[in-house]
């Protein structure tokens, strides 16, 4: 989620917005906007992109006006700006003008980092909206967007959410508003399967969830439908060993201890630790290296170490799910 410095208040002189999520890009211009027509319904709102800035044009835009009227400048991907753009811009900051919000989006890194740090130096008010990588994120995403609401989702069903809709910020934010509109009460998994079952079954996640259960014509089914709907075949074999490995750091854990100390240490959400346990009943020791090499082999297939990542990911499924049946 977007993150924002100490100081939130958007109509502050200036906001750099940092970061290559298109959607918290958007959302933290929408903020200023929202908050600048809440004091003024007149506020001008002007929406730059580098090539529309030339020189002299912030000049311009920010120059005293007659009636005193609010104005929020927006400059996306000023990383791109022209050398003579960013002089105006830092000439700016020292001195800005009252009633104006002037709001950078700013990819971070190193092009165009004088500007950044130029911003920062004049106590820019900050928020970072860098790409959601990570899946935990974008399950702290979406649960954020559910808080937002005032609803309640359960854990399993932000994770079915996740799982079924994939890295897609909009989409999820979308998904989210859908369900909040829809339904009355607590949003649970089986909801999000019955809106989203397409997409779910398609899921590399539910090809992995079948897999370790030992469900081998479920889970190719699973495969096949999510080869056709274009799930890449990395983000296949990613869920598998993510799934073989969870059964392997289970089974290797201490017996009796408690799901919230396993999942401190196994660094899983306890929810998980719980669904696991369902999947691992049918473990060996040597059925989870047998499981491994199978993966291995089908990560090798698919990243150009085979002719074809299908088979490949099929020969992987197959073997994981007997494995799963090797006690």
């Amino acid at each position: 989620m977007a993150r924002k410095a100490a100081n939130d208040d958007p109509l502050t002189p200036l906001t750099l917005a940092v970061g290559q999520e298109d959607l918290l890009l958007d959302r933290a211009v929408q903020q200023v906007v929202a908050a600048a027509r809440a004091a003024d319904a007149d506020t001008d709102v002007r929406d730059l992109t580098p090539d529309q800035l030339q020189p002299g044009t912030l000049a311009e835009l920010t120059s005293p006006s007659l009636f005193a009227e609010r104005k929020v400048v927006v400059v996306r991907n000023s990383q791109d700006l022209s050398a003579d753009s960013v002089k105006d811009v830092k000439k700016y900051l020292g001195s800005p003008a009252e009633e104006i919000t002037l709001v950078l989006l700013h990819a971070g890194g190193a092009k165009g980092k004088g500007l950044l740090d130029a911003a920062r130096k004049a106590g820019a008010r900050e928020v970072a909206c860098a790409k959601m990588t990570k899946p935990a994120d974008r399950l702290a995403f979406v649960r954020g967007e559910f808080r937002t609401a005032g609803r309640s989702a359960t854990p399993e069903a932000c994770q079915a959410l996740v799982d079924a809709i994939g890295s897609d910020l909009r989409e999820l934010a979308s998904a989210c508003s859908q369900l909040v509109a829809d339904i009355e009460g607590t949003i649970d998994d089986a909801i999000v399967a019955r809106y989203y079952r397409g997409r779910a079954e398609a899921s590399s996640f539910t090809v992995a969830d079948r897999a370790v259960e030992g469900r081998a014509a479920e889970a190719l089914e699973a495969l096949r439908w999510a080869m056709s709907t274009g799930v890449a075949p990395v983000m296949i074999t990613s869920a598998l060993a993510q799934g073989v490995r969870a059964i392997g750091k289970l089974a290797s854990a201490p017996r009796g201890a408690r799901p919230g100390d396993l999942a401190r240490e196994l660094g899983m959400p306890p929810w998980k630790i719980d669904r696991v346990r369902q999947q691992m009943r049918g473990w060996s020791a040597d059925g989870v290296a047998t499981a491994l090499r199978a993966v291995a082999e089908a990560d090798a297939g698919v990243k150009g170490g085979g002719d074809d990542p299908e088979y490949a990911l099929e020969k992987a499924v197959v073997t994981i799910a007997r494995a799963a049946r090797s006690r």
